[in-house]
């Protein structure tokens, strides 16, 4: 469901899904649409055909759900004292950062304690079509996919935070104001973003923020990753990293706030969502990440998704 359609049809339920409702409210009117609030990222498809952009603020560590777009993402992180998991790696983010995740690669913030300040960030989408369009007129822009996934504008000067900061606020602002021709400054914007993107970062003058150092949490998740095609239980997992069944059970539920077996099923997902789009048989791609059969596949697929594989393809 497109992002305007899904707030079209919950404000003529009456309630904004916002900061202003609490996490029941939410919840109780996305049932209503028959959207799950924990998988509420996995539903959202771009309005407009090349660049969408808005502001997100929360001051709770809602949990968001793992989860990945046909489309690159952009996030600009105005304030909150949050980690970020990119693929199997944990990032402390900071002000001034722009995580940049590419399609298909699963992601999620993470709320190791409790929040000091709000959740701020912006976030941009760019279409696979829109990226296809900057390379094809400005093939240097083809380099951006060899930058680092968190890039820390802080690290260049308090110059260059700043005018991030105002230009990725610029877009959100066009949007907001809907002036005729906001789509193409909107447009114009980002290209200037993404250039300056490019001159700041490339050529490896700015290092890559240190990852989280590595705890049992990031061994399991890439245990998972190297096993996405193999059966994979809790009992056997507990006996590789010679620890109990329910100190992985709780740090799942603590850290990630879903069950174990809930973090596989999703991982699989993810990788069968790129086999998908790469034009591979459905078949295939369900033995390929795990499921003994199609069945077990379609059903997990339309549960978390809301449309089946085949569907899913289509798009």
């Amino acid at each position: 469901m497109k992002l305007h359609e899904m707030a079209r049809q919950v404000q003529a339920l009456g309630l904004a899904v916002g900061t202003s409702a609490t996490k029941e409210q939410q919840r109780a009117v996305l049932e209503r649409l028959n959207i799950d609030l924990d998988s509420f990222y996995q539903e959202i498809e771009m309005d407009y055909p090349l660049v969408q952009t808005q502001q997100d603020i929360s001051d709770t560590g809602d949990v968001v759900a793992l989860h990945s777009h046909a489309y690159y993402e952009m996030i600009f992180i105005r304030s909150g004292n949050l980690q970020y998991l990119i693929g199997t790696r944990r990032y402390r983010v900071q002000r001034g950062d722009i995580l940049l995740l590419r399609p298909g690669v699963s992601h999620r913030p993470l709320f190791p304690e409790k929040l000091t300040e709000k959740y701020d960030r912006v976030v941009v989408w760019l279409s696979a079509a829109c990226n296809d369009m900057l390379r094809a007129n400005w093939p240097f822009l083809a380099e951006l996919d060899r930058l680092p996934c968190v890039l820390r504008t802080s690290d260049i000067s308090a110059e260059s935070l700043a005018w991030f900061e105002k230009t990725f606020r610029r877009g959100v602002k066009e949007s907001e104001k809907a002036a005729p021709g906001w789509q193409a400054v909107v447009f114009a914007n980002t290209l200037e973003l993404v250039t300056a993107m490019y001159s700041s970062f490339f050529g490896g003058n700015v290092p890559e923020p240190v990852e989280e150092k590595p705890e049992l949490l990031d061994e399991l998740m890439s245990y998972v990753e190297r096993r996405l095609a193999e059966h994979i239980n809790l009992e056997d997992t507990a006996r590789y990293f010679h620890v109990s069944e329910s100190t992985i059970s709780q740090l799942f539920r603590k850290r990630m706030g879903v069950s174990y077996y809930r973090y596989v099923t999703q991982r699989r997902l993810i990788a069968a969502k790129t086999m998908i789009a790469e034009g591979k048989n459905l078949e295939r791609v369900a033995e390929a990440v795990g499921f003994t059969d199609y069945s077990g596949f379609y059903r997990a697929f339309k549960q978390e998704y809301g449309i089946s594989p085949t569907k899913f393809r289509s798009l």
